[in-house]
């Protein structure tokens, strides 16, 4: 059973380096060390406890990606300065605010001070380093330029992170009015139409056609109707999440979220900004391009682009350009496939897809403020015209009642 032990070394500059490595003893520690080129200062061995191990295992939190990008900036400053690896994962291990985060770091350092590669380490936690990441810094291990790599994938995060927080941004009002909206008409259904049920009950007389059809549904959804509503809306959203983890599902609904009115443009231009944005920081990072489609496919967040580059792929291993598949799709405009077409052939492909991300990166922009001040006047509508039609429903008897009174 191995030990974790907590160690000081110097290397060849005289720099003192500390960390954690797990082995069977401490000699046997000391030796791997040295045999890695440094000169053991101390080794500690740690001692845990179980509920500090409890804690680690269950209590771990998501990484967000804003902390992965801040990760990568500093990360990237530090090897241009020069610092050896191991020492600036040790630092960013120590510096980095999120508890998960800092331990996912200390395993690659443990990792790295192993002998294995950085990518090969961060390989091991695919949920936080996706497979783009690991294969731009695989290319920057095997290019020479780490710090240069570290500094595209921070940039290409940020701007990722942007994009979906403007999204996000934009939709979020139109989601709230509709939770809003939702909430008053069913307190309204639950609460207020049953007890003018019961006045206009006492009173006598008949009810307005649309308001025995305001109370009808009250005493459907009181009941034990509402209760099979209940059920049957749970089964179909269980149903609907088990259809989309299919492959078939998810092409499915991204092939129909890219037909949807109004939003549907929205998510073409995302998924063209995305698919352009990743395969222009692969290429230039030094990724070849089988890799770079295979990869880029993976990560475009939507099946029918993926699919696409799936038979792009296949075609450029026949010899194929990339620009000619893509111009038989209906997924890729021309506009897009034309700059590719330039691209290969002046040998300048991850110019031109930088291009045309910047392009659609406006065009995504412009969507959603285009989309923002057009839902926001029709959910106010749809708020007013829910509770409005319900309220002027309950209102109808007012005058028969009136009438009855007198």
């Amino acid at each position: 059973m191995t030990t974790e032990f907590s160690y000081t070394v110097r290397d060849k500059a005289g720099k003192e380096i500390t960390g954690t490595l797990e082995a069977d003893n401490a000699d046997v520690l000391a030796g791997k060390l040295s045999q890695m080129g440094y000169t053991v200062v101390a080794i500690d061995e740690i001692k845990q406890s179980l509920g500090k191990k409890e804690i680690r295992i269950f209590g771990a939190k998501k990484v967000e990606s804003h902390e992965i990008v801040i990760f990568t900036r500093q990360f990237a400053t530090m090897i241009n300065a020069g610092l050896p690896l191991i020492k600036c994962l040790s630092i960013l291990a120590q510096q980095t605010e999120s508890t998960s985060l800092s331990d996912i770091i200390a395993e690659c350092q443990k990792d790295v001070e192993a002998g294995h590669s950085l990518s090969d380490a961060l390989a091991k936690h695919p949920k936080v380093f996706q497979r783009l990441y690991v294969a731009m810094v695989r290319a920057g291990e095997l290019g020479g330029m780490l710090d240069d790599v570290l500094l595209r994938i921070a940039n290409q995060l940020e701007r990722e992170e942007e994009i979906r927080h403007k999204i996000k941004s934009a939709l979020t009002y139109p989601i709230a009015i509709g939770a809003i909206t939702l909430m008053l008409m069913g307190l309204m259904i639950f609460f207020v139409v049953p007890k003018f049920a019961a006045m206009f009950a006492q009173m006598g007389g008949s009810l307005p056609a649309f308001t025995q059809f305001l109370v009808n549904i009250s005493h459907f959804a009181t009941g034990i109707g509402g209760l099979i509503l209940v059920i049957v809306i749970i089964g179909l959203v269980i149903a609907f999440r088990r259809f989309k983890a299919t492959d078939t599902g998810r092409y499915t609904i991204d092939r129909i979220k890219l037909k949807m009115p109004i939003v549907g443009v929205l998510f073409h231009k995302n998924a063209l900004s995305k698919f352009s944005r990743t395969l222009g920081t692969l290429l230039s990072s030094g990724v070849p391009i089988l890799g770079a489609l295979e990869i880029t496919g993976e990560t475009t967040g939507n099946m029918v682009v993926t699919k696409t580059l799936e038979d792009v792929r296949e075609s450029v291993k026949e010899g194929e350009t990339i620009a000619k598949p893509l111009s038989q799709s209906k997924v890729f405009p021309p506009m897009v496939t034309q700059m590719i077409a330039i691209g290969e052939e002046t040998g300048a492909l991850d110019v031109m897809l930088s291009k045309v991300s910047d392009f659609y990166d406006s065009e995504v922009n412009s969507a959603v403020d285009s989309l923002t001040s057009m839902l926001e006047p029709v959910m106010m509508v749809v708020l007013g015209g829910g509770v409005g039609t319900i309220v002027v429903g309950l209102y109808l008897p007012i005058f028969r009642v009136i009438t009855m009174i007198k």
